[in-house]
């Protein structure tokens, strides 16, 4: 019996080592496959460079080619040559540790200047665009390697998960464009300063909108359509109460002599002509003169002194109790038949309300608590403010961009709570440091159960820089 289990667990040995010759063999293949998709990548580029660089007889053949489909054809078929406004300087200056939304990471801040290629006088362009907070910025993802796309894409929030590319924010789309909502800090001559952005340094800019409310967002169309709605329903009851009254008060006017004979009508009638001219005269409404009346139908001179005597004997119960059954008639009315600003501008209720899906308000991936060692913590503090003067020839790092090293480690803790690592990294690196770029800052860090914690900041470049890259820099961050 232990003869045969001795050839059994020799057995599993040579399949297990067969199993790892396999593994080994199929991550060679691997290898030479991206070595060759990457070879042919280089052949693709070479050959592109060649044909780029043909003679100016290509080059009018290509233009008369080019000549026979208009303009106007073109941008109705949407294949259009798009060109950037400009070029983004950001705080991030690589992918690995980039916020994937702009709201991750509130204090990181980045600048964009109009190339005068696009307007002659760029900051025309800009004119009025300081009376908004906040901005669209269109963009191309520049920094994807390649222009391939799938249907399904694994968003890191969910996990490893599959879900189609059309409901993420991922990058790897057919058409590369990426939509950001940054606040606008300032605008000086034609550069914008901006702030809770989510681009990499170098990000080519399409174009810039402003944020508008009322047309961006669903919950301010919602209450700004029930404003509407309310205020015309309003104003279409007041009309009708208004030529409700002007027919009673005409009416009183051209009969004057059958209105003296009161003891031929009930109280009730009285009571309803006197509250609807009492009501017109606290409204503060003209009452028509007897000159703009026929001789007929004119009032008597005293008329208006008359009406101030009987208002004392009215009480207030009578005329609330006149205006509550006027108000009771209307709604009947409005229920029998729909008011037109209903049909005019409609209103859906709910409807107006914007849902997203399950997983971006609870991700199975949660947020880290972020901490820093008291290394990492010294380190930050040496680094000098980009809008602080007078510091030419000191050996401390310097930001570029972040106004003090607070602001620093608040865009840290931002950045490291939503987990910056992919999913493969999440699930089969755990044991390895994680490095990210934020300004001029390079960040060590690692990642435990629930946590992150920096343990290394370290300046970029070197912390000595010359006096016109200062001056340079703080021409953009003053203020």
């Amino acid at each position: 019996m232990s003869h045969l289990c001795d050839c059994g667990g020799e057995d599993i040995n040579k399949l297990k080592q067969q199993v790892s010759v396999m593994r080994k063999e199929i991550k060679n293949l691997r290898q030479m496959l991206d070595s060759s998709a990457r070879a042919h990548r280089k052949h693709l580029i070479a050959i592109q460079s060649a044909v780029s660089k043909v003679g100016d007889g290509w080059k009018s053949d290509q233009t008369s080619l080019h000549s026979l489909v208009s303009p106007k054809a073109a941008l109705e078929k949407g294949n259009i040559q798009t060109s950037p406004i400009g070029y983004l300087s950001s705080c991030f200056s690589v992918k690995n540790g980039t916020p994937r939304q702009p709201t991750i990471c509130g204090p990181s801040r980045a600048q964009l200047r109009i190339q005068q290629s696009v307007f002659n006088n760029p900051e025309h362009a800009l004119v009025g665009l300081e009376h908004y907070s906040h901005v669209w910025v269109i963009f191309l993802f520049h920094k994807n390697g390649h222009l391939s796309s799938k249907a399904k894409v694994k968003p890191p929030r969910l996990n490893g998960e599959k879900v189609g590319v059309y409901s993420t924010r991922s990058p790897h789309r057919p058409n590369a464009l990426g939509l950001t909502l940054a606040r606008l800090d300032k605008i000086l001559g034609d550069t914008i300063h901006l702030s809770e952005i989510d681009m990499i340094d170098g990000t080519p800019v399409l174009d810039i909108k402003p944020y508008i409310p009322e047309y961006d967002s669903p919950h301010t169309r919602r209450s700004t359509d029930s404003e509407t709605f309310t205020s015309n329903t309003k104003q279409q009851k007041t009309t009708s109460v208004a030529e409700n009254d002007t027919d009673d008060m005409l009416d009183l006017q051209k009969d004057p002599e059958r209105n003296g004979q009161s003891d031929l009508h009930s109280k009730k009638n009285d009571t309803n002509n006197l509250g609807s001219l009492l009501s017109r005269e606290e409204a503060g409404c003209p009452t028509t003169s007897s000159s703009e009346i026929s001789a007929p139908y004119s009032l008597p001179k005293n008329f208006h002194s008359v009406l101030q005597e009987v208002k004392a004997y009215v009480t207030q119960a009578d005329i609330f109790q006149v205006n509550c059954e006027r108000e009771n008639e209307i709604s009947d009315s409005d229920k029998s038949k729909p008011p037109e600003s209903v049909m005019d501008n409609p209103f859906y209720g709910k409807e107006a309300y914007s849902t997203i899906a399950d997983w971006i308000n609870a991700p199975p991936v949660g947020n880290l608590k972020v901490r820093f060692t008291p290394q990492a913590e010294r380190e930050l503090e040496e680094f000098l403010p980009a809008h602080m003067p007078g510091f030419c020839q000191s050996d401390r790092p310097r930001f570029k961009l972040l106004r003090s090293p607070d602001e620093a480690a608040a865009a840290i803790r931002g950045v490291l709570s939503a987990d910056p690592r992919s999913v493969y990294r999440r699930l089969s690196c755990r044991d390895r440091l994680f490095f990210f770029t934020l300004d001029t800052a390079h960040i060590t860090c690692w990642f435990g159960q629930g946590f992150a914690e920096v343990l290394q900041v370290r300046a970029v470049e070197p912390p000595l820089l010359n006096c016109d890259q200062l001056t340079s820099s703080q021409h953009f961050a003053a203020g």
